[in-house]
């Protein structure tokens, strides 16, 4: 049967009106409301009706064509129109554009935030005005198989870059490890960290000189000063041409001040700069290095020339080592540069490659900053989308007498800009009040950048994108109702409407409880490294580093006065921080060793009391023991090492090293030294006095620690009147060790408690929304018997069934990049299924007391109240 039609005069008149209109859809919807109105209307009516719609638009048109009494509006007319409506919008919703605000701040400072700590990692060593060619020289060596990696190098190496390859450096610079120096002037003592340097060193660095020259470093007297350590030695005179003592026995002349080095540079720490050759007449043992290809303890920086490269120059000098020294090429030696911009960034190496550092973190965070942002831009559009039925109206008026949705667009983009703009607002203000808590424990001085425009224009454009980031999905799905259904009531959002308000509760909470595992798994790693045993007794253990040679030569007799005090119950002395090893030896043989077999041990040089105060845990054998004269050819061995050289019973086997003889005492549990994370270093601790570094205290734990260092301090300063007593916990050393996973730690549980803040506000927001709409329906159902629980369950079935779902996305997301990062560790925990279980059952927990708050509220609502209009 032939489908009834209007008359054909009004159907050609209502497509010039709206093609005068620009209201393409108008027709359509006008003649789907015909059909309807001849089945319900009859024919008739339905013509009368049509006729009448298209004669309501004819006003508009004709008006056109006289003249208009008011000026066309501009661009910047329209503008204001759209901020001031928006404006309007957000006062009328108070508590829609409360929470809209605090969320998008919340996720802009966390961004903030995140993005100034990425850029202060990514601009490390940038101050270097030759940032672009300075590298450091490397070396690759081969130990069974295994390439170990480290910036130590031998010595003559830089005789022989200068010699052979000098077309290809501008610069080269020896360096000693950056290490504490006592620097006294007049009354003032202070302990400071630098560096004996060559002259080429400071301008290799372009370290700003203030006064004075860097070259003055050529003379062995001179040092060179920051200006903090300057003003602190001397006050406000003029540091330049004064004395410094260092270490109580040397003077020097201060022949040059710097500008002290910033936080974002590998030599922070560097205060003072001494001259290379006051190194080489001070320790015997450098001289002696000089020929010595074996002996890899100094660091070597180069600045290649202009015309070539780091690869170019690293495959010329790769195999320099191993040329010069035949003993050492069973190790295989290759050297190479490493560039300066990649130290911070590029640093671990795992059996001779690069496999990640510290940039793994700044993409982690960059990451997890991006998606918090992106969390606070769903909840504005879940907020936004679920008020459409609110503003269908206003979007049918607007169409209906003239706008296009170009302009419709554009109206909701400056709402959403506007607010992006508010938010931002807080957020600065935010960041200014966090930023020194998040200085603190991320170990950083950054400021943020007031005074830089770039900075400005960047937050205007990052405002911008955060406002069309918000804005874009309600702007499309708003600007799309027609007008037609929604003027004559007919507008019905459709079943399918909530999908993507669904879909996007769906990935806020799949982020948050995915960062939520991620951190417990990072903690849980942190402490099952700290559960580790670390083979000695930490509590009540002091070290104290021998920082001058007044300490070495009263051994014996500090000793004594220290265990009179009775706060100190032992003392010994090493050549490492007990739970560090500072150097380390291949040329050790044993019976049954293999001919090709190489090892690198650690090797501790100790004194007889070590083990005892250090309170080693014995596995076989004994002891150091000062009544047997023969244990000065004794060592002790940690597990570590017998595993390695595979002795079955390795008390008393005679092990060699440089032509001699020793025996084995004794073997111990495994001291936990280096990374608490990585295996354990073979170990071999032997009598040498002459190596002690540092003195160990076991303290009287009948003593408080104030009462024990006040009674240890005056000692000190008998036998070492001239420096400082400074010392540290061992407790507090080991700690150290996690600085780096503990970092990521309390970062990741802020960023993952944010985070979870931000999608339950989503969640408060749409709760309380959906309350309000479903007010009558609510009353209806307590009329008709409902409880408040039947209710409270029927707000909150919907929210709990979307977190279940994200929670089932979260977890194997979770649990593979989670895998894959504790792979970098070879002492790692597991994956336990109660993590997983705990952060869904928070998760769970933290949506339903969310969604409690405003479904108990509407359900205890008096049903009077909600049914009195009907």
């Amino acid at each position: 049967m032939k489908q009834p039609q209007p008359p054909r005069w009004a159907t050609l008149l209502l497509r010039w009106l709206c093609a005068a209109h620009l209201l393409d859809e108008l027709e359509g919807d006008l003649h789907e409301l015909f059909q309807k109105r001849v089945k319900s209307e009859g024919l008739r009516q339905a013509k009368w009706r049509y006729i009448c719609d298209t004669l309501s638009l004819l006003h508009p048109v004709l008006m056109k064509s006289k003249p208009n009494p008011y000026p066309k509006p501009n661009r910047t007319d329209m503008l204001q129109n759209y901020l001031k409506i928006a404006w309007r919008n957000l006062a009328k919703n108070v508590a829609f554009s409360a929470i809209n605000i605090v969320g998008l701040s919340i996720g802009m400072t966390t961004a903030i935030l995140i993005g100034l700590w990425m850029w202060d990692e990514l601009s490390f060593n940038k101050y270097h005005q030759n940032y672009n060619r300075i590298a450091r020289v490397m070396q690759h060596q081969s130990y069974n198989g295994t390439t170990s990696t480290t910036p130590a190098t031998p010595l003559p190496m830089r005789a022989a870059l200068q010699s052979e390859y000098a077309g290809d450096f501008s610069r080269i610079s020896l360096s000693s490890w950056t290490e504490n120096r006592i620097l006294s002037a007049g009354n003032n003592k202070l302990i400071k960290k630098g560096n004996c340097v060559e002259a080429d060193f400071p301008l290799m660095m372009s370290v700003s000189m203030l006064e004075g020259s860097a070259m003055s470093l050529n003379n062995p007297t001179s040092i060179l000063l920051s200006k903090s350590v300057a003003k602190a030695l001397f006050g406000s005179d003029n540091a330049l041409n004064k004395t410094v003592k260092v270490d109580n026995k040397n003077h020097f002349k201060v022949t040059g001040i710097f500008e002290d080095l910033p936080h974002t540079t590998e030599f922070r720490d560097v205060t003072f700069l001494l001259p290379w050759k006051f190194f080489v007449e001070e320790e015997p043992w450098v001289k002696r290095s000089e020929t010595n290809w074996g002996n890899n303890s100094f660091l070597l920086f180069v600045q290649i020339a202009p015309k070539t490269t780091f690869e170019q120059v690293t495959s010329k000098i790769e195999g320099i080592k191993a040329r010069h020294a035949k003993e050492e090429a069973r190790f295989s030696p290759r050297a190479f540069l490493h560039p300066m911009s990649r130290w911070h960034l590029y640093s671990e190496w795992e059996n001779g490659v690069l496999v990640r550092g510290r940039i793994q973190f700044v993409w982690l965070f960059g990451i997890i900053g991006g998606f918090v942002l992106l969390l606070a831009c769903i909840n504005f559009m879940n907020l936004s989308t679920a008020r459409s039925q609110k503003r269908a109206k206003e979007v049918g008026i607007r169409k209906a007498v003239g706008s296009v949705r170009t302009q419709l667009v554009a109206q909701f983009f400056s709402e959403s800009i506007l607010m992006a703009t508010l938010a931002f607002v807080v957020a600065l203000i935010l960041v200014q009040l966090f930023l020194p808590w998040f200085n603190q424990i991320s170990d950083k001085q950054i400021a943020f950048p007031w005074g830089n425009l770039q900075s400005w224009i960047f937050a205007l454009g990052f405002t911008l994108i955060t406002g069309l980031l918000a804005g874009s999905y309600p702007a499309l799905y708003l600007s799309r109702f027609k007008p037609v259904k929604v003027l004559r009531g007919t507008f019905i959002v459709g079943r399918f409407s909530a999908l993507p308000r669904q879909v996007l509760v769906v990935v806020q909470f799949t982020v948050s409880i995915t960062l939520v595992i991620g951190t417990l798994i990072v903690l849980r790693q942190i402490q099952h490294a700290r559960d580790r045993p670390v083979g000695f007794d930490r509590s009540g253990l002091l070290s104290v580093p021998m920082t001058t040679a007044d300490l070495r030569s009263h051994d014996q007799a500090l000793r004594s006065d220290l265990l009179q005090t009775g706060a100190a119950v032992n003392m010994a002395e090493s050549s490492s921080p007990t739970a560090e090893v500072w150097s380390s030896d291949a040329s050790f043989s044993w019976p049954g060793k293999d001919p090709d077999q190489l090892g690198d041990f650690g090797t501790v040089g100790v004194t007889h009391e070590y083990g005892q105060t250090v309170g080693w845990q014995f596995r076989q054998g004994r002891d150091f023991s000062r009544q047997f004269s023969g244990d000065k050819l004794g060592i002790v061995l940690n597990e570590s090492a017998v595993k390695f050289m595979g002795l079955k019973s390795p008390v008393g086997t005679n092990i060699t090293w440089n032509s001699e003889q020793y025996t084995v005492l004794g073997v111990i549990r495994d001291v936990v030294t280096g990374s608490p994370f990585m295996p354990i270093q073979p170990t071999i601790y032997m009598l040498k006095e002459e190596w002690a570094a540092f003195i160990h205290i076991r303290l009287n734990l009948s003593f408080t620690a104030r009462q024990a260092l006040a009674k240890l301090e005056p000692v000190f300063k008998k036998y070492n009147p001239g420096s400082p007593f400074e010392y540290k916990f061992a407790s507090d050393e080991y700690d150290q060790k996690f600085k780096a996973e503990e970092q990521i730690g309390q970062l990741s549980s802020v960023f993952a408690g944010l985070a979870i803040f931000i999608s339950s506000l989503g969640l408060f927001g749409l709760a309380s929304f959906f309350a309000e709409q479903r007010q009558k329906e609510i009353g209806i159902r307590k009329v008709l018997g409902a409880s408040v629980a039947n209710l409270w369950q029927m707000l909150s079935k919907d929210f709990v069934i979307l977190v279940v779902i994200a929670s089932i996305l979260a977890i194997p997301i979770a649990y593979y990049f989670m895998h894959d990062w504790l792979q970098h560790y070879t002492y790692q925990t597991t994956l336990s299924w109660w993590i997983f279980a705990a952060a869904m059952l928070g998760a769970l927990a933290i949506t339903l007391v969310t969604v409690s708050f405003q479904a108990i509220k509407a359900a205890l609502l008096n049903p009077v109240k909600s049914l009195r209009n009907e």
